[in-house]
């Protein structure tokens, strides 16, 4: 029987991928070996119960009481706190899930990078922040990392059976998020609650905003460089509002292939939780005659800065990627929490890079894990400077 793990199982790509589990046999079907999540820990205690995991774990200190009087008699294995998550993805698994948000997923990203497992990463921010480590480990120890990421896996299938060699460039595609419509002038006052919309995609509220900034699509430029290996001039960004085609890729001869999906992430899993091979999957077949037509944009660069901001951070190396994603996040929770404007998360972000850029041994890329802790710790500092009542 396949053993499987899923940290961050009660966020939105979590709660796909126990979708597909259930549907594909559940317990009769797979040894669930551990499960995470954070402060909803009924739903993680009823998901640790229909999968019989071994171990279910809340990054929660305070709510392992909870975890435990939930989980009573059930014989599942019950912890707290951000070691409990790692230690639970170091235990083997054949195939294991990372789909906690933010740089969080990285210490349990890289436990299961030690043990020499397969991670399915959901979790964009471990390549942001730490891609030459988290590459090098993973070779090191003859580890396998399957992307999650819709766009990622679109490009992962598009080139199967193809030389990377021959690829002129890959596109990912944007939906445009909330605001793509909005004007310019109207950006600084919009509400956490309007940034909270996707037009498209059902996801949790951190990545539909940062679909609406645009920074996801940032770090997805940055993870596509660090997973695939091209240089920040073989990657481009299109906006395609039906978020239909999730990725290109060009090759040199001219011709391109696309990856055409409805918009929902148990593809992209469920194409993970499968490969090499692929199985049926509950997800809406395209009808491409009703849909009639779809569009695309170049995206504009004074809509969303967090573009140029990547490149910058490609460019310039070292521990560049590390400070925009922990810049990136200190300025989103400023932002939910209403201490900035929405157009004030980006200028944070070039706040800390250029800060950071002053910094000795910033065009080194962080060596272990301490010290890309150590860069995180920087980047939010540095965006957290300055802000005052939005």
């Amino acid at each position: 029987m396949r053993s499987v793990s899923v940290l961050g199982a009660t966020g939105s790509v979590g709660e796909s991928a126990f979708d597909l589990l259930m549907r594909a046999g559940g317990a009769q079907a797979f040894r669930t070996v551990a499960l995470t999540g954070g402060a909803n820990v009924a739903r993680l205690a009823e998901m640790a119960r229909a999968l019989r995991a071994e171990i279910a774990v809340t990054a929660w200190p305070e709510k392992l009481a909870e975890l435990r009087a939930l989980l009573a008699g059930s014989g599942i294995a019950c912890a707290a706190g951000a070691e409990a998550v790692a230690e639970a993805a170091a235990r083997p698994a054949d195939w294991t899930l990372s789909a906690i948000v933010g740089a969080a997923g990285l210490p349990p990203g890289l436990a299961v990078l030690n043990r020499g497992g397969t991670l399915a990463l959901a979790n964009k921010e471990t390549l942001v922040a730490a891609g030459p480590l988290v590459m090098g480990r993973a070779r090191r120890t003859g580890a396998r990392i399957l992307p999650v990421d819709s766009e990622h896996s679109a490009i992962f299938q598009a080139l199967q059976g193809e030389d990377l060699e021959s690829v002129e460039h890959v596109t990912i595609t944007a939906s445009g998020g909330a605001f793509r419509d909005w004007p310019l002038e109207r950006l600084a006052q919009a509400s956490v609650a309007e940034a909270s919309r996707h037009p498209n995609w059902a996801m949790g509220q951190r990545i539909t905003i940062d679909s609406a900034s645009m920074f996801n699509k940032a770090l997805e430029v940055i993870e596509a460089h660090e997973f695939f290996g091209l240089g920040s001039e073989r990657i481009r960004v299109l906006v395609h509002p039906q978020s239909i085609i999730h990725a290109m890729v060009t090759h040199r001869d001219g011709g391109s292939i696309a990856h055409l999906g409805a918009p929902d992430m148990r593809h992209a899993i469920g194409y993970a939780l499968n490969w090499p091979a692929r199985a049926e999957l509950p997800v809406p077949k395209l009808d491409l005659a009703a849909l009639g037509s779809l569009s695309f944009a170049a995206p504009d660069e004074a809509r969303w800065p967090a573009l140029r901001l990547a490149r910058e951070a490609m460019q310039a190396g070292g521990a560049a990627g590390a400070v925009l994603n922990a810049a990136k996040e200190q300025a989103l929770d400023d932002f939910i929490a209403g201490h900035i404007r929405f157009t004030d998360m980006a200028p944070a972000v070039e706040r800390a890079l250029e800060q950071a850029a002053r910094e000795a041994g910033f065009a080194q890329s962080p060596g272990d894990l301490d010290a890309v802790l150590a860069w995180d710790g920087f980047g939010r500092r540095a965006a957290a400077q300055g802000r005052g009542a939005a």
